[in-house]
């Protein structure tokens, strides 16, 4: 996959969300991680995804059951590592887009509408919310929620574009 439509619309998209007051130095660290988690997840690279996450990391996916009710799923850190890198016959991709970014000393949070698509075919869309912790020398995510559902996608034109 070219990386550098994705890199051109993350950058666009961080400009425009930047918080008054963060260097961009610093929002370049904190979606370091996070562009990691992504680009590891698209090239089945399960060291580059579990780069991205402190070692007790947490996961929790917000969804409706089949039955239409609201439930939440915790996911585990090491079988998430695993299967992101487990070959697969379809590349995983999660575009982002209205990037919103938070930071307040060692703690950054990072708001983020996504679509999740296999191979070309639109699979879900939701929010992606990363928590980052800063050790001293790097972020790290150290939670990371997101909400899924399949109808009411508002995937911006240039996304859909790109998976044509």
């Amino acid at each position: 996959m070219n990386t550098i439509p994705r890199i051109t619309i993350f950058i666009f998209c961080l400009l425009m969300t930047m918080h008054v007051g963060a260097q961009p130095t610093d929002q370049i660290a904190i979606m370091k991680p996070i562009n990691n988690l992504f680009e590891g997840m698209n090239k089945m690279d399960s060291i580059l995804v579990g780069s991205a996450f402190t070692k007790d990391a947490t996961l929790v996916s917000l969804m409706k059951d089949k039955e239409g009710k609201s439930v939440m799923r915790r996911g585990d850190l090491g079988k998430f590592i695993k299967g992101m890198g487990t070959p697969h016959e379809e590349v995983y991709s999660e575009p982002i887009w209205d990037v919103k970014m938070e930071i307040d000393g060692n703690f950054a949070q990072v708001w983020a509408k996504y679509a999740f698509y296999l191979g070309k075919e639109f699979h879900h869309c939701g929010v992606d919310a990363f928590h980052l912790f800063k050790d001293g020398t790097e972020w790290k995510i150290f939670h990371l929620a997101d909400t899924r559902q399949v109808e009411d996608c508002e995937v911006p034109q240039a996304i859909k574009n790109r998976f044509k």
